[in-house]
């Protein structure tokens, strides 16, 4: 709670380029702007496109004693637009983690907004949630599995560092010293403590969802299913496409975007 009895940081505007309808998009964890490497091309030609880097990663600040709450990101985040001085709606994307922050910034500032687009967004509910023994399984082993890397440090950083380089973005993941206490404080309190459904059926703009069918983190699809059956809610499966923004996906991105 440190950062919010004072005044939030100012994120690192990483992007700002076009012109048109302004889109503000916001990566995932362990990430930074990079994130959107493919989508930006598809989409300069018409808008006004800003990439932020979240609190703790990319070029944005660490602040001492910063909790990486949901609160927290969100109010970096709005201090950081608000300080863009826009004067009509924008398109608000997030990849991953970066839509359950922008899921939250949507449901309190719902006015500033023209459409919410969520890329591959971890929307989980509790196990104790959910009636089937299967899907009430499957999400008991996706927190295990993320308790798990918060604990094992030198593991973590071992297979982040593989999957990077396996990446077809380059520097889309990294999860370092210079990270890690944003990284996994980020990963309990958003991913793991998460109230996107609550917050999603507080939203009052048009939401767009894209997801690759071979996502690994969204394999359980629970919690996209209950987002899919809200009232303004599109959800969009991509085939052959994982977790990350390849092309495929971009296009689909554009689109949804406008």
């Amino acid at each position: 709670m440190g950062l919010l009895r004072s005044k939030p940081p100012l994120l690192h505007i990483a992007l700002d380029q076009g012109e048109g309808p302004t889109v503000i998009m916001i990566h995932g964890i362990a990430s930074s702007s990079v994130t959107f490497e493919k989508l930006v091309p598809m989409i300069q030609d018409r808008h006004r496109v800003i990439a932020i880097d979240l609190l703790g990663f990319g070029e944005s600040p660490s602040p001492e004693g910063a909790e990486y709450t949901l609160e927290e990101h969100v109010s970096a985040l709005r201090r950081t637009i608000n300080a863009l001085g826009l004067t009509s709606p924008f398109v608000l994307v997030g990849h991953s983690m970066g839509g359950l922050i922008a899921t939250r910034f949507a449901a309190k500032k719902a006015r500033l907004l023209s459409k919410l687009v969520l890329v591959s967004p971890p929307i989980y509910v509790s196990p104790q949630a959910l009636g089937d023994p299967m899907e009430k399984a499957t999400m008991g082993l996706y927190l295990k599995a993320y308790e798990y890397l918060r604990q094992n440090k030198e593991f973590t950083m071992r297979n982040a560092n593989v999957l990077a380089k396996m990446s077809p973005i380059k520097n889309v993941l990294e999860v370092s010293e210079r990270n890690w206490r944003a990284f996994t404080l980020s990963l309990r309190n958003l991913i793991e403590s998460q109230t996107t459904i609550s917050d999603l059926a507080r939203v009052k703009v048009p939401v767009e969802v894209i997801y690759g069918r071979l996502d690994p983190f969204l394999m359980h699809d629970a919690g996209l299913r209950i987002a899919g059956q809200m009232r303004g809610v599109r959800v969009h499966k991509v085939e052959a496409n994982d977790h990350v923004i390849r092309n495929r996906m971009a296009r689909i991105v554009a689109t949804s975007i406008g």
